[in-house]
């Protein structure tokens, strides 16, 4: 299933896509796309549906996020070989690990904005992962089917906050609008295999990332698997996953976005995003 939220910032409604690309409206069914309906539970009562006697949703309405009432946007740093390769820098031995505000989570296609000072921002296209369980001290065996699905996500970073303002990562990564997620969530049975998804982005049509998570360093059960060693994670948490190389930081020269841009990224069988840059 292709699972997504649509309509107005902060009032968005759950819906499913259907086999003819429609969206169908799950509001007399499910309250949001959130908590217990990521469950395996609740997510076997929307495969079980007839998606045709839902209302067809009309138009072409904003999509949101995802997933909502996000608790953790978790993401995982130099997790692809020829990203840290690029980066300068070694593999780690472990995940490495940071956070992102939630605040910055936004729609798929919605505006992203250059926050003030800023002066290298830079894009990220992410393999996103929605857990479905409370998952604790959860083994790799297992890992996996603690996942609802995945979804494309772009970890927008402005590298100079990141690098240089005396603090952890998130100050880098937690701006309005550095949270894309989207435009699906895509449920964990039509992606067998996580680890084998070519992925890209572009800038103004210049193709800058064309990669695969098949070159990703710590799989997605590890990933799980490692941070439950280190906290509960919850229905609707979300988990960025590291990029492939291709990032403004590693371009020589380096490039950077500015307002006029024009992002498109995607995953195969997850979606595509687009996005207009402008300076907040």
């Amino acid at each position: 299933m292709k699972l997504l939220r649509y309509g107005p910032v902060g009032a968005e409604k759950p819906g499913v896509l259907d086999a003819d690309g429609n969206i169908r409206d799950l509001s007399d069914v499910v309250d949001d796309i959130s908590g217990a309906v990521l469950s395996d539970e609740g997510l076997e009562k929307l495969r079980n549906l007839d998606l045709s006697s839902l209302p067809v949703v009309q138009g072409e309405p904003r999509v949101g996020a995802c997933v909502g009432h996000v608790g953790k946007f978790v993401c995982i740093g130099l997790n692809y070989a020829d990203h840290a390769a690029e980066s300068g820098l070694e593999l780690p031995a472990e995940p490495i690990v940071f956070f992102k505000a939630t605040s910055a989570i936004m729609g798929p296609n919605d505006t992203v904005e250059i926050p003030r000072g800023s002066v290298k921002t830079d894009w990220e296209v992410e393999l996103g992962v929605v857990i479905g369980k409370h998952t604790k001290y959860v083994t790799e065996a297992e890992a996996l089917n603690h996942v609802a699905g995945y979804c494309v996500v772009n970890d927008l970073s402005e590298r100079d906050f990141q690098m240089h303002r005396s603090g952890q990562w998130v100050k880098g990564k937690s701006a309005d609008t550095f949270g894309p997620i989207g435009p699906w969530l895509v449920t964990r049975d039509e992606i067998p295999n996580p680890q084998k998804l070519p992925m890209y982005l572009e800038v103004n049509g210049h193709r800058y990332q064309d990669g695969s998570t098949e070159t990703i360093h710590f799989g997605v059960a590890t990933v799980i698997s490692h941070l439950s060693q280190f906290m509960s994670l919850q229905p609707g948490d979300v988990i960025a996953t590291g990029t492939p190389p291709g990032v403004g930081m590693g371009q020589k020269p380096q490039t950077y976005l500015k307002p006029g841009d024009r992002i498109e990224l995607g995953i195969a069988g997850l979606g595509v995003q687009r996005q207009e840059v402008v300076q907040g």
